[in-house]
């Protein structure tokens, strides 16, 4: 174990929020351990003392400034040290934003996410991604930002600007961590979410699996999400998609059971965060997004793309969310 994984689990024993649970990792090893439809039957009963079972988040999310980050994320097309054919553009304009704002609301989206590829934003980035959450809020939807890691200061001029979460992903377990990423420490990503906190923000908050984790290190990308405190308002659990190109492509894919579980263990530990399925969902099929909702799931990315990668075309979300008489919040 690395030295910063040391200093990691020194620094972060985490005190529970008075209402919250705080959870082991073997604690949350013997969830995803249970019997399929025991873990099953649990979330949906967690889930139900919670929210609606059948109310859905339907979130847009745009890709603001694509492409030529310096960061070396094992999974991302969008960092310069990968030849993935991804093409570094310019920050959108305001108006190109509150065009793809609108069209998502009309398409039935309630929050609309905005992502730029930066290590971490600039002021005068900062000064137009303010305009940009002004904007969206103006048109009343609810607004969040990846922007990467910020630095004192930041997160209040986006709060101010009118920002509801800061979405800053863990990514995976600590000790899995430097396997995926080494231009940044875990630490980083916990100051940024510090920021986020003290500014009195939400935050969005999740990870990535099928990156070649053990169950062991799934289970303990969850124990740290459920002991931040309070837990992630929103929890995107991203199931990884292979871009040609970047140090993660050809990993062995997780099957299917595996991300359902997750999905379910993350619903037990964060009973009152939004569960969000978030990147992978193109390449699963209806049966499967289907459990992902009687598991505890309950937000979806909702539109034709994610940041850089496809996603279901809204017409096909929308039959499925007939199908299973699911409704948007």
């Amino acid at each position: 174990m690395n030295d910063t994984v040391l200093q990691f689990q020194r620094t972060s024993q985490a005190v529970p929020h008075p209402s919250q649970e705080s959870w082991t990792v073997e604690a949350v090893v013997a969830l995803f351990d249970l019997p399929f439809n025991d873990l099953l039957f649990r979330a949906q009963t967690v889930h139900r003392a919670h929210f609606d079972p059948n109310k859905v988040q339907l979130s847009t999310l745009l890709s603001i400034k694509t492409g030529g980050c310096p960061e070396d994320c094992g999974y991302c097309p969008q960092s310069v040290r990968h030849n993935t054919g991804l093409e570094a553009e310019a920050t959108l304009s305001l108006d190109a934003v509150l065009d793809a704002a609108r069209a998502a609301k009309d398409a039935g989206a309630s929050r609309f996410c905005m992502g730029g590829a930066w290590r971490g934003p600039k002021q005068k980035d900062l000064d137009q991604v303010k305009e940009m959450i002004r904007g969206v809020k103006a048109l009343g939807l609810e607004t969040c930002g990846t922007f990467g890691m910020l630095k004192e200061g930041q997160a209040e001029q986006l709060r101010d600007a009118g920002l509801d979460y800061y979405n800053h992903n863990l990514d995976t377990a600590p000790e899995k961590y430097g396997d995926i990423i080494q231009t940044r420490q875990y630490e980083d990503r916990l100051d940024t979410l510090r920021k986020v906190r003290e500014a009195g923000m939400n935050v969005c908050c999740g990870g990535i699996v099928g990156m070649g984790e053990t169950r062991h290190e799934r289970a303990g990308l969850i124990a740290q999400l459920a002991n931040l405190t309070p837990a992630p308002e929103s929890v995107p659990i991203n199931n990884l998609v292979q871009v040609p190109g970047t140090p993660l492509a050809g990993s062995e894919k997780l099957d299917w059971t595996e991300f359902v579980r997750t999905i379910a263990v993350a619903r037990i530990t964060m009973p009152s965060s939004f569960v969000r399925l978030s990147a992978g969902r193109q390449e699963m099929d209806e049966a499967t997004q289907a459990l992902c909702f009687l598991a505890g799931a309950n937000s979806i990315f909702y539109g034709d793309k994610l940041l850089t990668t496809g996603n279901p075309e809204v017409e096909r979300d929308q039959r499925l969310l007939a199908k299973l008489n699911l409704e948007p919040l």
